[in-house]
């Protein structure tokens, strides 16, 4: 009775078990159907975007890696307007077309530009738009009959003075159309490349699947496991990410504890200074002064770090000879000790709306570039005189206020990056002078232009709109 017993509860418990594992390898078989049904499916569709993916690569022509070839072929549509227009009867059609392109050169430029990939084409890039604004302006000349430079028949002088405005943009064109076919190249290749070890990948990935499929177990292994460790590397790159953004804040932080600490204690003793001096001596024009420079030089620290989203300028009206006789009372001494000389030359009287601090600021750099440039023994001249110029997209009434140095001129190679952000050709240089003073001074709506001679000195300009007379109810002075 005892064997039979054990016997029939043996067969109960195999009776119980059968069905349990039937289900579970049911359950087995449909997961791997289904798998299977999906990874199928999976391999179709993805074999077709594959294949669709590697037409349009060989097809595609990416705007920004032709911003090259399509401004030059724009520049010389444009040149052929020009000489037609001017070997014709003022042909309007010439004049519509030459704007024509010259609109959508533009908004290639304005769209093409901020989605260039290397550091060498965005650097080509600038260069070639402010070719490009040049190229612009004297080509609009020859669209004047009045202006024109050539007689009309001389076909062969209008054709050379055409290519003589344009070349310096064509060279750029050429340059930038030659880093950008080489990088269409790589990137064609890599695709392939790419494409290439995707489909391998792909195949791979399948037979994994499928093997994965029959061995349930693993399956949910790999269904629990793998989205961890995805989570996990993502997790690791955001970390990384907030420690160098963290490591950059802290160096800017430093900056600015280093560089403000001093100043704020300066000004405290200069407060305390105020405080305990009697009101004529606190009226001091020195002591004036050196609570403006003071807060000049937050300002500039302020800049340094935040030169992405420079201050907005704080305008004041004030004569140009008034904001040249304080910059040149201010750095008389330092410069005399170099026995560089520095004088301002009398011109017409013009007024301005500018933020001091900060046109004193460019005005101040501009000097001291052209002091490092002469060196020892020589002159720095400050000029302001009445012009008219093209500004805010129209000609008017401008001043042009004139920093000229008697110093070593500016290299070719220097001049191409010259007003770059970190660019300098000093060693303790940081390079943001001339690129905060050109953003200053577009803020102002005005421009900053240079002249140099090697050995024989250079002058910047800085050309901002002209006050009038009925628009300046109260002056500073």
């Amino acid at each position: 009775m005892n064997a039979i017993k054990c016997a029939t509860s043996g067969s109960i418990g195999t009776t119980r078990k059968g069905p349990r594992m039937g289900w579970r390898l049911a359950l087995i078989a449909l997961v791997t159907v289904a798998l299977a049904t999906v990874v199928a499916w999976i391999k179709s569709s993805t074999w077709n975007r594959l294949e669709r993916l590697e037409m349009n690569v060989a097809q595609v022509e990416a705007e920004t890696y032709f911003l090259g070839d399509r401004v030059r072929d724009g520049i010389e549509r444009m040149n052929g307007a020009l000489l037609r227009f001017q070997l014709s009867k003022s042909d309007q059609a010439e004049k519509a077309l030459f704007y024509t392109t010259a609109g959508e050169m533009e908004g290639l430029l304005i769209r093409t530009l901020p989605r260039l990939d290397s550091q060498e084409e965005r650097a080509l890039g600038r260069q070639l738009e402010r070719a490009y604004r040049v190229y612009l302006t004297n080509g609009a000349v020859l669209l004047d009959k009045t202006l024109r430079a050539v007689r009309r028949d001389s076909s062969a002088q209008v054709h050379e003075q055409i290519v003589e405005i344009s070349q310096p943009v064509l060279r750029l064109c050429e340059n930038l159309a030659q880093v950008q076919h080489a990088a269409w190249d790589n990137f064609l290749g890599s695709t392939r490349q790419s494409l290439i070890s995707l489909q391998r990948l792909f195949y791979t990935v399948t037979l994994l699947l499928l093997a994965l499929g029959i061995a349930f177990a693993f399956l949910i292994y790999r269904l629990s496991v793998a989205p961890l460790y995805r989570k996990l590397g993502e997790s690791q790159s955001v970390i990384e990410r907030q420690e160098k953004l963290a490591s950059l804040g802290t160096l800017a932080a430093g900056v600015a504890h280093e560089i403000r600490n001093p100043l704020t204690a300066i000004k405290f003793r200069l407060f305390s200074l105020k405080k305990q001096l009697p009101q004529p001596l606190v009226d001091n024009e020195d002591i004036q002064v050196i609570g403006r420079e003071i807060n000049r030089l937050e300002r500039i620290v302020k800049d340094f770090l935040q030169f992405a989203r420079p201050s907005e300028p704080e305008m004041v009206e004030i004569s140009a000879e008034r904001l040249l006789t304080e910059v040149e009372s201010l750095l008389k001494p330092q410069l005399e000790k170099q026995g560089i000389e520095i004088r301002v030359e009398a011109g017409a009287p013009a007024w301005l709306r500018v933020d001091r601090q900060q046109m004193e600021q460019v005005l101040i750099n501009l000097v001291q570039n052209g002091a490092d440039s002469i060196g020892r023994q020589g002159r720095v001249t400050l000029r302001a005189r009445h012009g008219a110029s093209r500004l805010a997209g129209q000609s008017q009434p401008a001043v042009v206020l004139e920093v000229e140095d008697t110093g070593k001129g500016i290299p070719p190679e220097v001049q191409k990056r010259l007003f770059d952000p970190f660019y300098s050709t000093k060693e303790a240089g940081v390079g943001l002078g001339l690129a905060i003073a050109e953003r200053i001074v577009e803020k102002h709506g005005g421009t900053i232009q240079y002249h140099t001679q090697i050995n024989r000195g250079t002058i910047f300009q800085i050309i901002l709109p002209l006050l009038q007379k009925n628009e300046r109810p109260n002056p500073v002075n």
